[in-house]
């Protein structure tokens, strides 16, 4: 196999658990004046087509590549290619792959509400030289399709850290000019909203908006932090992040409640994973009512758009459950609804 499925083994916990404590004692460059939210018209968000731009691809468009040897790390089923020349591309693949569901529909939920992540476009991948292992339909002539399938292209602006933990929220300092208390607890709730279990920090990074590289030991005045791999989000949050329910499972999100209790100080139903750097997080009315305010916005429209271009109907209710079946777009649009509705009616002390 050219993908790897990445298995920790005993000997490897210690220096893992060393390197997770160390990254979260360190504070990037830029950390204390970093925003973690941009406002955007929400109702005039289309979701459907998502970021445009350089680089941006249509939905479901035909995108044909030259498979590149090259490895890359992650669990879920991927290969680089290249298309027209330079233009290296990341694919994820696989029907039964629910990061190929999940990260369409949290990137495009991030991106209309403001908040961070990469691009990513659901498309249909006609691969040349693709490795008989990944599968796929095979062509007459050696080509290998791959529907469903998605591309990601990197939010634009300078890198300033790679691994970012969730931790480091408490590092900004919004005297400082960083973001206030209630944009980083909308982001810890969104977290929590879309169970974003894979939180481990080389999923989050730090940029630095309006410029394309960060000059060593310069200064940033855009800093910017953002979700980096949303894929291992939609179902409910596991220790090990697994994709069968963790990824675009309806069933395991819709009996997850948004709230540890109904009553009390609020605190978000997320449990953490092995490698996680959040969990169960308390936030602020300040926080509820932002990401509220923001949820409203959406329209029936976007949040039906959102699960369409998913393409949610192709991933089982019950994800490895043959006879749970297929769901509607609607199913996914009225869970989306109710937990909303958690969020809205909820009063933090």
């Amino acid at each position: 196999m050219k993908y790897h499925s990445s298995v920790i083994a005993l000997v490897g916990i210690a220096p893992l658990l060393f390197a997770v404590n160390t990254l979260a004692a360190e504070k990037p460059p830029d950390v204390a004046r970093a925003q973690v939210w941009k406002a955007t018209d929400i109702p005039s968000m289309n979701i459907k087509v998502g970021p445009t731009g350089p680089g941006a691809f249509a939905f479901r468009a035909e995108v044909d590549c030259n498979y590149l040897d090259k490895e890359l790390s992650g669990r879920s089923p991927k290969f680089p290619c290249v298309k027209a020349g330079d233009d290296e591309l990341k694919v994820k693949f696989g029907g039964t792959n629910g990061e190929v569901y999940g990260e369409i529909a949290a990137s495009r939920l991030l991106w209309a509400l403001g908040f961070g992540a990469d691009h990513m476009y659901s498309v249909k991948v006609i691969c040349h030289g693709c490795p008989a292992e990944f599968g796929g339909i095979l062509r007459e002539n050696g080509d290998r399709i791959f529907d469903p399938a998605t591309i990601e292209r990197k939010m634009p602006g300078g890198l300033i850290s790679d691994k970012w933990s969730w931790k480091e929220l408490d590092a900004i300092d919004e005297e400082a000019g960083g973001a206030p208390l209630a944009h980083r607890d909308a982001l810890k709730l969104m977290a929590v909203f879309l169970q974003h279990s894979d939180t481990k920090p080389e999923q989050q990074r730090l940029i630095c908006l309006g410029v394309t590289e960060v000059p060593p030991g310069g200064a940033c005045d855009n800093p910017f932090v953002l979700i980096q791999d949303v894929g291992v989000t939609f179902g409910r949050a596991t220790r090990f992040n697994e994709n069968t329910p963790s990824s675009m499972n309806l069933a395991g999100w819709s009996s997850t409640p948004v709230w540890k209790s109904t009553t009390g100080p609020c605190v978000g139903n997320l449990s953490k994973s092995f490698t996680g750097t959040l969990g169960e997080p308390v936030i602020s009315e300040a926080g509820r009512q932002f990401l509220a305010g923001l949820l409203q916005q959406l329209t029936d429209a976007q949040i039906r758009d959102l699960f369409d271009v998913s393409r949610v109907t192709l991933r089982l209710r019950e994800p490895g459950n043959a006879k749970s079946g297929f769901p509607t777009v609607e199913e996914w649009v009225t869970v989306f609804k109710q937990k909303r509705a958690e969020i809205v009616n909820r009063r933090c002390a």
